[in-house]
């Protein structure tokens, strides 16, 4: 299954916060982001400052990945953008699909140099999508966006969140993936925070369903990925050396969808055998400057404007014991928690504990629903 890349000197991803200032309003929105920038932003001088934090790492130097709230909504997003240009660091940009959002704005962004940029897409037809998004028009003009973007020579990834009232509906989002020859599908499992602590999320065994699922689909040529759900690489491993072994009338209906669409997938696997964690890997910035493991772990771990940003990453305790996978509860012993670790975000949010178990994953759940 290859070798375990180590991330502990630096992180691959910088996420930082640009603002909380956004457009729309999504109902499961981590940033709970609001229509006007907060006191306390980072400054353009200090927003310097970070990037030069950011290469401080060395080379090969982590990505930042410039989010938000919408970063279109800062001024001086592209003032920002060419001095990470000029610095020599990589970066992407996750914009939200608003009236900002420009075919001018898209040739910008390319001429700025970003590696890529990400769209949300979290239903197949804009009764979902638009619901979940809260403005009308949304889906239809993500479509355009992620149409636009590709024409103009950039790399696409499409974001999908999972909940409830659209977990029927992957087969379709990944089936437009692919007809808009998108590279990167990255599905992201919902966890209770922000505006999403009023969204309901899946049960484990209906997340072991859809990432059976996404085994499937990474069949197909797309790259895939995602974001608190790092069980899938336990899910990758099992497949991989037994075949199936899931049985849930969710997996088989996602599935059959998936094979009516696609027919019977054919090629290897995209799914990575190591990747990222809170804290390993990754690491966020908040909007004024605050560090958190990911944006989907609240907990503080410094300040950019009073430390290092390098030696939060590498020496901070919490981070320590995320890394070398010091962890509580049935995640602490699991077999497979060195190529997944369990989500610490969901671990905090259900628990307050960011090393404890992840009640999302089928072996950690109490009791385990799977435990073979």
């Amino acid at each position: 299954m290859g070798e375990c890349i180590v991330f502990d000197d630096r992180p691959v991803l910088v996420f930082w916060e640009t603002t909380k200032a956004c457009l729309l309003s999504c109902v499961h929105c981590r940033a709970e982001a609001i229509r006007s920038p907060l006191p306390g932003e980072l400054s353009k001088e200090e927003g310097y400052g970070l990037i030069d934090q950011v290469a401080e790492f060395g080379e090969p130097y982590p990505t930042i990945i410039f989010t938000g709230g919408d970063p279109l909504m800062r001024g001086d997003i592209f003032e920002l953008l060419d001095y990470a240009r000029k610095r020599g660091v990589r970066f992407a940009l996750s914009p939200s699909v608003t009236t900002l959002l420009t075919r001018e704005k898209l040739e910008a962004i390319k001429s700025s140099g970003a590696s890529a940029i990400s769209v949300s897409v979290d239903g197949s037809s804009p009764t979902t999508h638009d619901g979940i998004r809260r403005v009308a028009g949304t889906y239809k003009r993500s479509l355009e966006v992620i149409d636009e973007a590709i024409g103009l020579g950039l790399s696409v990834q499409v974001n999908t969140t999972v909940m409830r009232s659209n977990v029927l509906e992957l087969p379709r989002i990944f089936h437009m993936v692919k007809t808009h020859k998108v590279k990167v599908w990255e599905v992201f499992f919902l966890i209770r925070v922000g505006r999403g602590m009023g969204v309901e999320d899946l049960g484990a065994d209906e997340n072991e369903s859809v990432l059976n699922f996404l085994y499937d689909a990474s069949r197909y040529g797309v790259i895939l990925r995602t974001v608190e759900a790092p069980s899938i690489r336990r899910v990758l491993k099992i497949r991989e050396e037994a075949g199936d072994y899931w049985n849930h009338p969710l997996y088989e209906r996602l599935r059959s969808t998936l094979y009516e669409l696609e027919g019977q997938p054919s090629q290897k696997t995209t799914i990575s055998p190591r990747g990222t964690l809170d804290g390993d890997g990754i690491i966020f910035i908040g909007y004024e400057g605050t560090v958190y493991p990911g944006g989907l772990t609240p907990i503080p771990l410094g300040n950019i404007r009073k430390q290092s940003l390098r030696q939060i990453y590498r020496y901070h305790p919490l981070l320590l014991k995320i890394r070398s996978r010091e962890l509580n509860g049935l995640c602490g012993v699991c077999e497979y928690r060195q190529i997944c670790g369990g989500s610490r975000a969901r671990a905090y949010a259900s628990g307050r504990d960011p090393l404890g178990s992840d009640p999302g994953c089928v072996k950690a759940a109490q009791p385990p629903i799977w435990a073979s």
